[in-house]
């Protein structure tokens, strides 16, 4: 091999790592950085260099930068795809052309002999496929040897264009993740609430920036104060599909919360919407109570496939699950909803839930179980429903520890304090 293209090789391989370990701002900072690079080597005996993006609606390439001892082009300066012939096609089969220009503007600014290759990503058009950029080196004369090299280069800046790309579009992502994640958490109810002499604490920890997971507390209109909605779901489909699901199920409900509908009712028009406007992420779980201020505090409630939530009477040490009184909302297009009912005593505790609860893995196949929830419930049933909450949560932290796999996880904890005499004279 000749010495002079042993050298052009070692000068190719310092600008290829130049590339390779600085960070650039966007593709055409990259490109710029090639240009200015490769014209400035002497040992090359480039004149100028230029940047050519494509315009895929009018099928041209336009100049986005030129450097070197030339008269310089008019900034805007474009070039019809058509009046090259197949250059730009046989371009794309072949990555580097060396060529004679044939364009009258730039044979006057005295661009005769030129080199160019394409560059980043391949863009479909109405004429065929093209390199989004072609960058373009003139000379008196080229050697062959230079296309060769330019092809290597083509290859590498391509690569990091590409990753470039990447990274804009993960910025991207991020910051479409933050701001639902806030819409999110902004349609959250605070995680106390007081009504009547029952005592609420809710939260939600999704096991990303956003999640499936959604509670809320529901004031009926009007003069309807005696009646508090509660509500807990899960859908199907897990991070971003998850939270557009759970927007809409939040905001269907509140919507129908004007109305002051039945809950039945209520479960029944929101499985047909789901079923209408989900067909790939489909169903959703669902629990919705009713606290009432009837004097033996009666409370409503309805169970779309969610996890069973768990009531304990501490008098009487008992447990008991609400169990399901429907199927997965959105999953058949007609179903039924009936609506049972039970009365919670003084003192006792109500826990709602989603399944990154009870299905927290401890990295070994074993989950966490209602049973081991049922006795933190009852251990710690006399605390108030925020240290109950943080009791169960740090718990299936603990378990889950060495997991990798983690879930969305939510907790509503509902308990009827001691209010007064008469209410216990009622019980």
């Amino acid at each position: 091999m000749r010495s002079d293209q042993i050298n052009n090789q070692r000068n190719i391989y310092k600008i290829v790592e130049k590339l390779s370990s600085r960070k650039f701002k966007n593709e055409l900072t990259l490109l710029k950085t090639l240009i200015h690079d490769i014209v400035s080597h002497k040992e090359f005996e480039i004149t100028g260099g230029r940047i050519w993006e494509l315009n895929p609606i009018e099928l041209s390439y336009t100049l986005k930068y030129q450097f070197g001892k030339l008269k310089k082009i008019p900034d805007g300066y474009s070039v019809n795809i058509s009046d090259h012939g197949d250059t730009f096609t046989q371009l794309l089969k072949e990555r580097t052309l060396l060529n004679y220009e044939t364009d009258e503007l730039l044979k006057s600014m005295g661009i005769w002999l030129y080199s160019m290759t394409g560059v980043g990503e391949i863009v479909r058009t109405k004429s065929g496929k093209f390199y989004k950029y072609v960058i373009g080196f003139n000379a008196d004369s080229i050697k062959p040897q230079f296309s060769e090299l330019l092809s290597v280069i083509s290859s590498v800046a391509s690569v990091h264009i590409q990753k470039l790309s990447n990274e804009a579009k993960q910025n991207k992502f991020k910051k479409d993740i933050k701001k639902a994640s806030e819409i999110q958490r902004n349609l959250l109810p605070e995680h106390h609430y007081k009504f009547c002499d029952y005592s609420i604490f809710g939260i939600c920890v999704p096991d990303s920036g956003v999640g499936g997971d959604y509670f809320d507390y529901l004031k009926y209109p009007g003069e309807e104060e005696d009646r508090l909605g509660v509500v807990i779901m899960d859908a199907a489909s897990k991070g971003l599909s998850a939270a557009i699901q759970a927007l809409f199920v939040s905001g269907a409900i509140r919507m129908a919360m004007g109305f002051s509908p039945k809950i039945s009712l209520l479960l029944n028009r929101l499985n047909s919407l789901i079923f209408d406007n989900f067909p790939y992420e489909r169903f959703v779980t669902l629990v919705f109570l009713e606290l009432t201020t009837m004097s033996n505090r009666l409370v409503l409630y309805a169970n779309a496939g969610h996890c069973q939530p768990i009531h304990y009477t501490p008098e009487t040490d008992r447990i008991k699950f609400l169990s399901n009184t429907g199927g997965l909302l959105g999953l058949m297009k007609d179903q039924k909803f009936t609506v049972e009912n039970f009365r919670l005593h003084p003192g006792d505790v109500l826990v709602l839930y989603t399944d990154g609860i009870t299905e927290a893995n401890d990295g070994e196949g074993n989950f966490f179980g209602e049973d081991r929830l049922c006795e933190i419930i009852r251990n710690n049933h006399h605390l108030s429903p925020q240290n109950i909450a943080y009791s169960i949560l740090e718990d299936v932290q603990k378990f889950s520890a060495d997991s990798f796999y983690n879930d969305d996880k939510t907790l509503v904890v509902i308990k009827r304090e001691h209010s007064s005499e008469q209410d216990k004279e009622t019980e």
